[in-house]
């Protein structure tokens, strides 16, 4: 029992740590640039194209390229950017907005 006890303390708190550090924000001193990226041809009238963004990889900022999809009625999408804060540059994800 106490070792039952045990491995569940423990897989809370690898749980717990695991959802810390996707929370934990990256801050770089420079922005880096996004590249140069050629849009393909939408699939449809309907599709809306999603800019890519930079996404947090091994502690660092990694691209992540764009994509189309068709949106939820009633739905706009708001673009990512990058947030000058206290210890430097982050990046804010994209989102989408009724």
């Amino acid at each position: 029992m106490k070792k039952y006890i045990r491995t569940i303390a423990l897989l809370s708190l690898l749980v717990a740590g695991v959802s810390f550090s996707a929370c934990a924000q990256v801050y770089v001193n420079i922005r880096p640039a996004a590249p140069v990226i050629v849009r393909p041809v939408a699939p449809s009238p309907r599709h809306v194209w999603v800019d890519g963004g930079w996404a947090v990889r091994g502690g660092r900022y990694v691209w992540t390229d764009g994509y189309w999809v068709v949106p939820r009625r009633g739905h706009h999408y708001i673009p990512g950017r990058w947030d000058h804060r206290r210890g430097g540059w982050v990046w804010v994800g994209g989102y989408w907005r009724r």
